[in-house]
C-alpha cells in the first residue's frame, strides 16, 4: 500500500479535482485517476464519489478511512522530520488554522522568529471560522489551530497566547473619540452593527451583563465589511481590540465592563506532534510569554 497514493486521495479531497491535484503534484490527470482507482481496487472499496454536477465527495466508508490516511501521512512526515533533524537538515511541512484576526495579528510576528531559526520549514495556511478550525484539527487537516479556549474542545493540547479585550469601535469624529472608556449604557441610543460571526457571543454577554439591549441597525458576517462600516459612519461596534485597532479611519475605547477571549494554540496532542510542529509551539510560548 503506497504512501504516494495515500498523498494523492488526500489531495484529490482537499481540493476536489483531479486536475488540480495533478497540476499540483506534477502529474498527468490520467496518472492521478489510476493511483485513486488501483488504491480502491485494494483496499476493496470506493472511496470517492464522483459527480459531474456535484463534483467530488467521499464515501460513508471514505469518510470513515480518511483520518487515518491522514494520521499515516502524519507519522511518515514524523519521520522524516526526526532523520533530517539528526542530520542538521532540517524539512516539514506544518499546516495551520487560523481566523483572521490571528492572521493579521499574530502570526506575522510568530513565522518571523520561527523562520530566523528553521527557514526550511513550509507553511500551509487554511482560514476559517472557530468551528471549522475544530473540525480541521479534529480530522487533521491542520497540525495546529489558532483558537478561543472556551469555544475548543477540552481534549486538545493547548498553549495561551494572549487575552484579546472587548472593545467599542467608532468613526474618528465620533462624539466618543475623547472617551477612554465608553459605558455601555452610552451605546443604546447609538445605531449599532452586531457582528454575527465568530464574536457575537462576547457582544451578547456584555450587553446581558449590562442588562441593556442595542438599537441593531445592522447584522454582518464579514469583520472586514463591519469595520468598513464604521469607517463610513454606519453605526458603532464591539468586537476584538486584536482585529480593530488594526483598522484605519477607526478610533476605539475600552469598554466600562470588561469582556475578553483568550486566544491559545490547539493541537491534538503535543507529545505526538512532529518534530517541527513541537518546535513552532515551543518558539510560540518565547513569543507570547
Amino acid at each position: 500500500m503506497s504512501i504516494v497514493r495515500f498523498e494523492i486521495i488526500t489531495n484529490v479531497v482537499e481540493l476536489g479535482s483531479f486536475t488540480a491535484t495533478a497540476e499540483k503534484l506534477n502529474m498527468t490527470q490520467s496518472a492521478v485517476s489510476h493511483a485513486v482507482a488501483s488504491l480502491e481496487a485494494e483496499l476493496g472499496v470506493s472511496i470517492l464519489i464522483r459527480d459531474r454536477k456535484k463534483g467530488i465527495s467521499l464515501t460513508e466508508i471514505g469518510q470513515k478511512v480518511l483520518p487515518h490516511i491522514r494520521e499515516v501521512l502524519k507519522r511518515m512526515e514524523s519521520i522524516n522530520q526526526e532523520i533530517t533533524l539528526a542530520t542538521n537538515l532540517e524539512v516539514g511541512v506544518i499546516r495551520i488554522g487560523t481566523f483572521a484576526s490571528a492572521s493579521s495579528c499574530l502570526l506575522p510576528k510568530l513565522l518571523a522568529t520561527f523562520q530566523k531559526k528553521h527557514p526550511k520549514i513550509e507553511f500551509k495556511f487554511f482560514e476559517g471560522s472557530y468551528e471549522e478550525i475544530t473540525e480541521w484539527l479534529k480530522s487533521g487537516i491542520v497540525d495546529i489551530g489558532f483558537v478561543v479556549k472556551r469555544k475548543v474542545e477540552s481534549n486538545f493540547d493547548l498553549i495561551p497566547l494572549i487575552k484579546d479585550n472587548m472593545v467599542v469601535a467608532y468613526h474618528t469624529k465620533h462624539r466618543f473619540h475623547s472617551k477612554e472608556i465608553v459605558s455601555m449604557e452610552d451605546l443604546i441610543d447609538e445605531p449599532f452593527i452586531m457582528p454575527t460571526g465568530m464574536y457575537q457571543s462576547h457582544v451578547n454577554e456584555l450587553f446581558h451583563e449590562a442588562d441593556l439591549r442595542p438599537s441593531i441597525r445592522f447584522e454582518v458576517h464579514d469583520c472586514t465589511m463591519i469595520a468598513n462600516m464604521v469607517q463610513e459612519g454606519l453605526g458603532v461596534t464591539i468586537g476584538p481590540e486584536l482585529f480593530l485597532k488594526t483598522q484605519q479611519n477607526i478610533k476605539i475605547s475600552k469598554l466600562n465592563i470588561e469582556n475578553c477571549r483568550e486566544v491559545a494554540l490547539a493541537c491534538q496532542s503535543i507529545v505526538n506532534a512532529s518534530p517541527a510542529v513541537k518546535e513552532f509551539l515551543q518558539v510560540a510560548k518565547g513569543v507570547f510569554n
